[in-house]
């Protein structure tokens, strides 16, 4: 009888070099694409000249907002932050967005949020609105309000709804909410579903209601935040609304609440 033969070395090296790869190539992708990665300087520059790929610019932005956090002296990359509010990415133009509300003493950071609070994309929108917040502008208003307000996910085609998600469901912006015939529908803002605007299969029309959600607490309590600011007394109702601790308003949003209204009225009264 022969003898079994066992893996040379060179068999054990390729198994093990195999292994190997099977570790790396995930910790390589998690390490190209993870925000959080430290960027240098020339890191930056060469990410922010990288139209080929939007998630280097984004990355990129992150990082920046991190150095502001910590009251570094980012300015030089300024006019690339105001570039990136211009981009066909909607994720850059409302990573964008939210950088420039940090320093309120730039003016084409003023210029640009003004511009974007117009933007089609709802995140984009709502970034861009707390941070003109930042620069006492009152265009910021109608977006705030509206965040304190339910969101409505409409079809953007004709034909017959297949949901997936259901009553009490939690959704982030990007979520599949329902099927329209083949088209996925995706939700544009977060918050809980609320209602469901039609019966499975029913057949709806373009910008027919799917769904209703409920206003997303985070963004609530950001919004309160800036109609402390700027709210004016056409803004009560809805702050109102978020004054009294219950099921769904937590203690820590009904303060917010309760101050951004005394702070409306009080500039009313001087007024």
């Amino acid at each position: 009888m022969s003898q079994s033969r066992r893996p040379g070395k060179r068999a054990y090296l390729m198994i093990t070099l195999f292994a190997l790869l099977l570790v790396l190539f995930p910790f390589l992708f998690w390490y190209g694409t993870w925000f959080g990665r430290p960027l240098s300087d020339s890191d930056l520059d060469k990410y922010f000249a990288d139209t080929a790929h939007p998630r280097h610019a984004q990355h990129a932005l992150v990082q920046i907002g991190e150095r502001m956090s910590h009251n570094r002296d980012v300015s030089r990359w300024y006019p690339a932050i105001v570039r990136a509010g211009e981009s066909p990415s909607a994720e850059l133009r409302q990573t964008a967005a939210w950088i420039m509300g940090q320093d309120r003493n730039y003016a084409p950071f003023h210029v640009a949020l003004a511009r974007m609070v117009r933007d089609p994309e709802t995140m984009v929108r709502r970034n861009a609105a707390l941070g003109l917040a930042a620069f006492g502008d009152p265009a910021a208003r109608p977006e705030l309000v509206a965040m304190l307000r339910p969101y409505t996910v409409q079809s953007p085609v004709a034909g017959a709804v297949k949901y997936r998600l259901k009553l009490g469901d939690y959704v982030n912006p990007g979520t599949l909410v329902a099927h329209v015939g083949t088209v996925e529908v995706r939700a544009a803002a977060p918050g809980e579903v609320r209602s469901l605007a039609r019966n499975e299969g029913a057949t709806v029309q373009s910008a027919d209601a799917l769904a209703e959600l409920a206003p997303d607490k985070g963004h609530a309590w950001e919004a309160l935040r800036a109609l402390y600011l700027i709210g004016e007394p056409a803004d009560l109702e809805d702050i109102e609304r978020f004054t009294h601790v219950s099921p769904t308003v937590s203690e820590t949003l009904a303060k917010q609440a309760t101050e951004a209204a005394e702070a409306i009225h009080a500039r009313a009264a001087r007024q």
